[in-house]
């Protein structure tokens, strides 16, 4: 330390800012919807050589192959991101809540945001684009400076004597690609064995890469930006989605694979971030959230449930948790485990098929399914998965069933591991409170009801329309 830098560091503190003998870093979260990991770097064969720029970034700094999220579904992932916390544990944990002011939800007691750690610490911060929390905020509390959608350079916004937090979001597997030049054959891609094999889950499996590679497109847009305005040297990128893929039914808002797992490149000037480092630790992306504020010298907080990836006593993860409850007006309440080589799933529900109704029943390849199934034409795998009676514990042997398709709860050679799974859950459920053993609150229910009326088919819904009938 020379001999000017207390006199800096009283400077410092007297304007705000904790003082850190290094210069501050920037942390920018480039934050993707609705996006599996069909990406060459992650070995994918359709798109090998056609994601150049996001391969770039995983060449410059560190690729997880193993980050899951602790929610398959946009709303209570991103709250749970935000907050360093579960969302079962803050009560976040239903999509779209806290959405009026009878159903508002707010953060518990000692419970506050990333950005606003960001700020307390002489951070500018900003976000362009989806917000998407399940609680009461105010943009102005978080964000220092107002955000604008698509905007790929939105920290030109920043004060330039501050350093920054920022998010970008892209749309990812919401792309729109008609205008995309480079698409994938249909007829060359294989959908997941569970679906029906036809031109048309063909022609959306292949969409899907459509939309990576534009998101690879918007990748190069923004790191162009970035270099043209000198900030590589001192900025921190961590690229990752919020869920799995929009259209495959069985990935996003669902507690498997397809649904959970996530690409998650880190890359900045920190020594810790080695170029071309590929990492298989099971990771969760609440780790995001504490590495970002640990790589900025802020401390994290107690109550977070992520922890630092790159901390000299790093310990990694025997499991990642991932919970789905309700999403939209479709009620459900399943948890899983996923450790080293295998998934457990609890579905506490079981009374209703998975295919419930839902978001998506507008949507072709959704129409087709129901009506095969009226017709009793859908291929015996696909009936099963979608229709039959769902079992209540599932359990896969990931590296021999990658597409979770044979469970063994029930087979007697995999009883230990069932029980293991079971604890593991079961545990985490107490230690951590989750909300989702309890029902959701009238007012809460209500604020679905009185959105989308007549879909509200559940029996949750009973009890609030008995509350709201004439002469109650």
């Amino acid at each position: 330390m020379n001999r000017f830098t207390p006199i800096l560091c009283l400077l410092l503190l007297l304007t705000g800012w904790p003082c850190h003998a290094k210069s501050r870093l920037n942390i920018l979260w480039i934050f993707i919807e609705d996006m599996s990991p069909w990406i060459g770097c992650y070995g994918d064969a359709v798109n090998a050589g056609k994601t150049p720029n996001i391969d770039s970034l995983a060449t410059q700094g560190v690729r997880f192959t193993r980050c899951y999220v602790p929610c398959p579904v946009c709303s209570p992932c991103r709250s749970a991101m935000i907050t360093g916390a579960y969302q079962t544990t803050t009560g976040l944990h239903n999509h779209r809540s806290s959405r009026s002011k009878e159903g508002a939800i707010h953060l518990p007691k000692g419970i506050t945001t990333v950005p606003q750690l960001f700020r307390r610490n002489g951070y500018s911060t900003f976000n362009s684009g989806k917000e998407d929390y399940n609680f009461v905020f105010k943009a102005s509390d978080l964000y220092s400076v107002e955000g604008r959608k698509r905007d790929l350079a939105a920290w030109r916004k920043v004060p330039k004597d501050k350093p920054w937090f920022g998010q970008i979001q892209l749309a990812g597997g919401k792309s729109n690609t008609r205008k995309w030049a480079d698409k994938v054959d249909p007829a060359s891609v294989t959908p997941p064995p569970y679906f029906p094999k036809n031109d048309l889950f063909r022609k959306w499996h292949a969409h899907h890469y459509d939309t990576v590679r534009q998101t690879d497109e918007d990748t190069r847009r923004i790191m162009d930006n970035l270099r043209s305005d000198g900030l590589l040297e001192n900025t921190i990128i961590f690229w990752f989605t919020d869920h799995g893929n929009n259209h495959s039914v069985r990935a996003k808002q669902f507690c498997t694979e397809s649904g959970t797992h996530v690409p998650l490149i880190i890359v900045g000037p920190d020594k810790r971030l080695k170029p071309g480092t590929v990492r298989r630790d099971l990771t969760s992306t609440l780790d995001i959230s504490a590495t970002s504020l640990s790589l900025a010298g802020i401390d994290i907080p107690g109550y977070f449930d992520g922890v630092d990836l790159f901390a000299n006593d790093f310990k990694g993860r025997d499991h990642v948790i991932s919970a789905r409850d309700r999403c939209d007006y479709t009620i459900d309440y399943i948890r899983s485990v996923r450790t080293d080589r295998y998934r457990y799933i609890r579905n506490f529900l079981p009374d209703r098929p998975l295919l419930q109704p839902q978001y998506r029943d507008n949507r072709d390849y959704v129409i087709f399914l129901r009506e095969r199934h009226a017709a009793g034409t859908l291929p015996p795998l696909t009936e099963k998965i979608f229709f039959g009676p769902r079992p209540e514990e599932e359990l896969y042997d990931l590296e021999k069933d990658p597409h979770e398709i044979r469970n063994l709860a029930k087979d007697p050679e995999f009883a230990g591991e069932l029980k293991r799974h079971r604890g593991i859950l079961a545990t985490w459920q107490k230690r951590t409170d989750d909300k989702g053993q309890y029902p959701e609150s009238n007012a809460g229910l209500g604020e679905v009801l009185n959105q989308w009326k007549n879909r509200c088919i559940n029996p949750e819904y009973k009890r609030v329309r008995q509350e709201k009938a004439p002469g109650k």
